[in-house]
């Protein structure tokens, strides 16, 4: 298997994903056999729900590790919302929960005590923290599509690529030389959102 491998562990928008992919002529397949995923030349992992859910269903279809090592192996890999939220040490939500720790730091929730209404929801804007290729042609303040309770708080602020001002700044995406994770849906942001997955299929066609 050569293509991209879209993570299926029974959560997250995966023909969605998968059409966006399409439409910037990147090929993918929804795959859940870990063998599979490992001989990808890339990897996607969406998601939608509860953090603890989604740790649960990876842990059950025997996928952290090949998530862990698809990132560690520097594999180009896409994290999309709760796929990017897993990322990382622990979430808050339903009390501490245990991530795949790739990354430092935590996922805590919006405040609606603060007026805010939770969960946000709907198109907002990116700031550029740094520059990046997966963020080739996007510009301070393109709208992108959010929908989500939660976020996260990296301890390396270097990773940061992108915040979004809700109330308060937070992190909207992360970048390495061969990842990139965001919060929001690249799938559900049109010309943005299909800007970014073509900047991701032009690093898995160098790979």
């Amino acid at each position: 298997m050569s293509e991209i491998a879209i993570i299926d562990y029974g959560m997250g928008n995966l023909r969605s994903v998968q059409k966006a992919l399409e439409r910037v002529g990147c090929p993918a397949r929804v795959v859940r056999d870990p063998q599979q995923i490992a001989a990808a030349r890339a990897v996607v992992l969406p998601g939608v729900g509860a953090f603890n859910a989604c740790m649960e269903n990876l842990r059950h279809f025997g996928l952290v590790e090949v998530v862990q090592d698809a990132v560690r192996r520097k594999k180009p890999f896409l994290g999309i919302c709760l796929g990017f939220q897993l990322l990382f040490s622990e979430s808050e939500e339903f009390g501490p929960q245990k991530g795949l720790d790739l990354f430092a730091g935590k996922v805590v929730g919006f405040h609606p005590e603060n007026g805010l209404k939770v969960p946000h929801m709907g198109w907002n804007r990116l700031e550029k923290t740094r520059s990046s290729p997966f963020l080739d042609g996007i510009s301070d303040g393109d709208y992108v599509y959010f929908v989500h309770s939660y976020y996260v708080v990296p301890e390396d602020p270097s990773v940061v690529a992108t915040t979004t001002t809700y109330g308060e700044p937070f992190v909207s995406s992360i970048a390495t030389d061969t990842l990139f994770a965001c919060q929001f849906h690249p799938e559900k942001s049109q010309e943005v959102g299909l800007r970014i997955l073509a900047n991701f299929a032009r690093l898995v066609e160098r790979e």
